[in-house]
């Protein structure tokens, strides 16, 4: 899934969230960060490469436009970062590892985290195996469910058809709560 609709996906998730709970402004946004943050940190060897280089700002925005098999060619040391950031963040096996050490130093579970969770069970649905599979048992194995890819044209318009009627719901649903 695109980066944005991941941070709108995870808007909605605390709006339904704070209808039981109570949930602070901060968490709301932690929450959002975290379920945007996989992919913006596999970018960040780019990003560096683009700093330094002029073929590296045209790969960042060939990059990020990519379609499938259409990526830019990319210094090998770059392409691994990338691909294995890319494996890292989209992980349940890393974000156990780091639900459960932070669990333990904080006594608590700590809400933003769910931001990062909800990020790895959409994209295990919403990326083919010809498009940056989410390979959820990194690193035990690098395979990754063949889903739909995100950038689909009929999936991205059902996608966001579907965030509209959220929030949408979410806020009539809102105001009906509030009105006496």
């Amino acid at each position: 899934m695109d980066v944005i609709a991941h941070g709108l996906w995870a808007g909605v998730g605390a709006g339904l969230v704070q209808r039981r709970w109570a949930l602070s402004r901060r968490t709301v946004v932690l929450t959002v960060v975290m379920a945007v943050l996989p992919d913006l940190l596999q970018l960040l060897p780019m990003a560096g490469w683009a700093l330094v280089s002029k073929e590296g700002v045209a790969a960042l925005g060939g990059y990020i436009q990519a379609l499938p098999s259409s990526e830019p060619v990319l210094p090998p040391t770059v392409e691994r970062l990338v691909f294995h950031l890319h494996c890292a963040m989209h992980s349940a096996v890393v974000a156990g590892a780091a639900t459960v050490l932070l669990w333990a130093a904080m006594r608590s579970c700590w809400v933003p985290l769910l931001g990062w969770w909800l990020h790895i069970v959409i994209d295990v649905f919403t990326h083919s195996a010809e498009f940056y599979p989410s390979p959820v048992l990194y690193p035990i194995t690098l395979r990754g469910f063949d889903g739909v890819a995100w950038n689909t044209p009929w999936f991205m318009v059902v996608n966001y058809m579907a965030l509209a009627l959220a929030c949408t719901w979410l806020a009539w649903s809102q105001r009906k709560r509030r009105a006496p």
